[in-house]
């Protein structure tokens, strides 16, 4: 409780040594503070962190689904129609393996809608490549020559893409080179290698679609 004093005709109040904070128990206090706002500090980073890494993963995922949905209905569609390039050579109509070449993938195949009823076929050609660590999908308008081509990225990051391909007596193969350019195979395996998610393999069937 406090008292009052007397000095000079005025009544000073006087402060009771049991009110107040000293110094040691501010500095104790201020470092109670400091230790709990560190602590969310880093609770909050590892929350972004976390979520910013879940997205990612997610992200990748769907790129491997994506890339998973259009191999199957590319290659379900698949026909055994041989095509030809820019030049006058007879090309497989399906052919593929891992090489120096970043084409590990060439098809032609069917049901291609046409909604703005242009004039070309319901078929179309196209490429899967590994290129700069990514699996990139390449359309082309025309089955035969060159033509315009839409391209999509649809697996990033990308180590590492190997092939197998199934005959019609169960052996499996590197790559596709068979003696009658219009032979498909049965089954197509690939598997993808990425930063994230390591070895992922996917097993697709051919010509089921047709």
């Amino acid at each position: 409780m406090a008292t009052r004093t007397r000095s000079a005709g005025f009544t000073l109040p006087r402060r009771s040594a049991q009110k107040g904070f000293t110094l040691v128990e501010m500095l104790i206090a201020l470092t109670i503070f400091g230790m709990l706002t560190a602590g969310g500090v880093a609770l909050l980073s590892f929350s972004v962190t976390s979520q910013d890494m879940t997205d990612r993963q997610l992200a990748t995922l769907s790129e491997i689904r994506r890339a998973g949905a259009l191999l199957t209905s590319d290659l379900a569609q698949a026909a055994p129609r041989p095509w030809r390039g820019d030049g006058s050579a007879q090309q497989q109509a399906l052919a593929g393996g891992v090489g120096q070449d970043p084409r590990i993938l060439t098809l032609v195949r069917g049901g291609w809608d046409n909604p703005d009823q242009s004039p070309r076929a319901s078929m179309q050609r196209v490429e899967y490549r590994f290129q700069g660590n990514r699996l990139i999908r390449v359309g082309f308008t025309h089955v035969d020559g060159g033509g315009a081509a839409s391209v999509t990225t649809l697996i990033g990051d990308v180590e590492q893409v190997a092939l197998r391909f199934r005959d019609r007596e169960g052996a499996w193969h590197a790559a596709w080179r068979p003696a009658d350019p219009a032979e498909l195979p049965t089954a197509v395996e690939l598997t993808v290698t990425s930063q994230r998610f390591g070895p992922t393999r996917q097993l697709f069937l051919v010509g089921s679609g047709r």
